[in-house]
């Protein structure tokens, strides 16, 4: 069996004092959450801008989010076998090269006239759909994972705001809608370098951590196919949960300007890092502190009845909003920790511990690009026909139908996949160590 520190550079082994428990805490989560906020400023910036032209009008900006959304989806699906078998030692060459490719297609949206330029987004999402399991690669595997991973998490509910506030920005310094992306994407590339340095320079998992964890290996084919032959029906649940997440979570934050534009809400950038902030600030809190449980089962099932309690705080948040009980602002807050509440969760725990819990081999690129794809094809097609299903009372209008009926169902998804394998015994995870 391949050591896991075989494929690391010496001078990262010598880094002793990266070894203390609160420096190497911190040092994974600045790294984690720095390298994929960065990401976003090369992905979201755009959905700031209205981008209405003629002939397409208000639906150009639909085309725009579509072709991206479908690049990053045919990432997803290219990251299922690429990720699970990525080696160590290529991450970050890796990484790099896909954050170029994804610059230079911005630069192409600019010079590239409309509608030809629409390619260009496909071009820009189908690099950057492989980031997170590039960094997620660096965290898993260890006792303090799900506050390494919560901090990545942060990043995405964070760096969405942020990403579309310096957009808005730019679009509001002068900057044209078509370079506003590009120009966005070298304001984010000094510090994207210098976070994935500190990634570089993680220290591989203990033999505490492998203990406790397993170890994180490449997959081959007949490892991948394993997976599917033994645990397919409890997977298939919580992809069916995270696709409908990935739905309502994703028309939430790359349509958040016409929500806010629908409660009247115009011309104020920073509001969408404001609302995130509270967010994020209860989404780590909550998944985070999962690290405190040993047991991984008990860990496992807890990850679940979080994401379900999400999903409740979700439906609360409409049915209050349209009984005129909170503010528009307390809705997008109460919604958005409803929504990434069971996100994260499966981000930082349920694959994490699922692994841990059956000491397959494997690793949580695997696991979580299959949700990713099934989860990114959902929200394509929500996006490729949008324009039949919504309701004649506007995008918020079918924005509450979609968060009520997705919610419900990714509830049952969830409450599905915890009785799938609530039979797991001690010997059920002998027979699977026995291989």
């Amino acid at each position: 069996m391949t050591s896991p520190t075989a494929a690391i550079p010496a001078r990262d082994l010598d880094s002793s004092w990266l070894r203390h428990p609160i420096v190497l805490t911190a040092w994974c989560m600045v790294a984690a959450f720095g390298t994929y906020a960065c990401m976003y400023g090369f992905r979201k910036p755009f959905t700031a801008a209205p981008f209405a032209t003629e002939p397409f009008g208000d639906g150009f900006k639909t085309l725009l989010v579509t072709s991206q959304v479908l690049g990053y989806t045919v990432s997803k699906f290219l990251g299922i076998r690429i990720i699970a078998a990525m080696p160590a030692a290529r991450r970050v060459v890796t990484l790099l090269g896909l954050i170029g490719g994804a610059q230079l297609a911005l630069v192409l949206f600019a010079i590239l006239p409309r509608p030809l330029n629409i390619a260009c987004l496909f071009l820009n999402g189908l690099p950057l759909g492989m980031v997170f399991g590039l960094v997620l690669g660096f965290l898993e595997g260890r006792r303090m994972t799900e506050a390494f991973v919560a901090g990545l998490c942060t990043s995405f509910i964070l760096a969405d705001g942020f990403a579309k506030s310096v957009g808005a920005w730019l679009l509001a310094s002068g900057i044209p809608e078509r370079w506003m992306p590009a120009t966005a994407g070298m304001l984010f590339l000094a510090p994207l370098l210098a976070f994935v340095f500190m990634l570089q320079h993680i220290p591989p998992p203990t033999r505490a951590d492998i203990s406790a964890r397993s170890e994180r290996l490449p997959m081959s084919r007949e490892d991948r196919l394993r997976w599917i032959r033994r645990h397919g029906l409890g997977l298939l649940f919580i992809a069916t949960a995270y696709l409908l997440l990935t739905v309502i979570r994703s028309l939430r934050a790359d349509f958040a300007p016409e929500i806010w534009a629908a409660f009247g809400t115009q011309g104020q950038p920073g509001i969408f890092t404001r609302s995130e902030l509270w967010v994020a600030a209860g989404v780590m809190l909550a998944n985070g502190s999962l690290v405190c449980v040993q047991d991984n089962r008990k860990a496992f099932f807890l990850s679940l009845a979080i994401s379900i309690t999400g999903l409740l705080l979700a439906l609360v948040a409409v049915l209050l909003l349209r009984r005129a009980f909170i503010s528009p602002f307390g809705f997008m807050v109460l919604l958005g920790l409803g929504l990434y509440l069971p996100y994260v969760a499966v981000h930082t725990t349920v694959f994490e511990r699922l692994i841990a819990l059956t000491r397959d081999r494997g690793n949580i690129g695997y696991l979580m690009y299959l949700a990713d794809s099934a989860g990114y094809l959902g929200y394509a097609a929500v996006m490729l026909g949008r324009d039949w299903i919504r309701p004649s009372g506007g995008f918020l209008d079918f924005f509450l139908q979609a968060t009520n009926l997705g919610a419900t169902l990714a509830m049952a998804a969830f409450a599905a996949a915890a009785w799938q394998f609530r039979p797991w015994r001690a010997a059920a995870v002998a027979s699977s160590e026995g291989g």
